[in-house]
């Protein structure tokens, strides 16, 4: 199972690339459990600051899920389907969306389906020119199944996701920047360095900060303001009480760069 994920040091962070190539790394089982299997270990290892995220070729970051591997269980039952196929996937982009450390997608090709859910459940996306997004489950008969009909709203607006998971048409890099599913486009050949020189402005802070603001963004964004503003209390309070919170303060008022002892 570990051949489906290829794993790269890129100094401080870390490189995961899904490795089904001949299948335009389509999501099968197998892959989405070795990919949690990865995420797992490089959470564990304090040494890791990202993880950037592609797909293996040139073509595509995720055709989405992998119809030949899950139809049985459509044929077999919703239940089944269920339980082995959307709860899988689902438990997957969650656990991308809260991972505590940045996930940065490099879309390197098609993101379809799955692939797109993926992209959406990283903290941040950046695209090659010839990246394409679609929602393609609608000519399945069913709709989106990772979360795609409740992130994607929350990333460009319901009528743009509406028109997206409606028609189940393809859009491209540029289009996919201007209505926020991604955060830059940039050509192929520097869409690993611009992930990593992304990755490398985010390490220059204080681990602490950085998993204390991705949980108070994520876990409030679908609250009502006032909730909201109650887990940005909570997460600041943790980060508050951390050596970084005194050095960072410390230094500013000394004029002077801050030592960081959690890095």
């Amino acid at each position: 199972m570990t051949d489906l994920i290829e794993t790269e040091r890129l100094g401080q962070h870390a490189l995961l690339v899904l490795n089904r190539p001949e299948k335009l790394n389509a999501l099968s089982y197998a892959l989405i459990d070795a990919l949690t299997a990865s995420l797992r270990a490089l959470e564990a290892d304090d040494s890791v600051r990202c993880v950037i995220l592609t797909g293996k070729g040139p073509r595509a970051f995720s055709a989405g899920a992998d119809i030949a591997g899950f139809a049985p269980d459509i044929a077999a039952s919703p239940e089944r389907a269920l339980r082995n196929f959307l709860e899988r996937g689902q438990a997957l982009t969650r656990y991308i969306e809260n991972f505590p450390k940045p996930v940065i997608a490099a879309v390197n090709g098609l993101a379809f389906g799955g692939g797109c859910e993926v992209t959406e459940a990283c903290s941040l996306a950046v695209a090659a020119e010839h990246a394409t997004f679609a929602k393609p489950e609608i000519r399945l008969g069913f709709p989106p199944t990772f979360g795609g009909t409740q992130r994607l709203p929350r990333h460009v607006g319901r009528k743009r996701a509406n028109e997206m998971i409606l028609t189940g048409d393809a859009i491209d890099a540029v289009m996919a920047e201007r209505i926020g599913l991604v955060n830059r486009v940039v050509p192929a050949d520097g869409l690993l360095p611009a992930c990593v020189a992304l990755a490398d402005r985010i390490a220059r802070h204080s681990p602490l900060a950085v998993t204390a603001s991705l949980r108070a963004v994520t876990r409030g964004i679908n609250l009502p303001i006032d909730e909201g503003l109650a887990v940005e209390a909570m997460q600041f309070r943790i980060a508050a009480a951390s050596d970084d919170a005194r050095e960072g303060t410390r230094a500013f008022v000394d004029k002077r760069a801050p030592v960081l002892r959690s890095r």
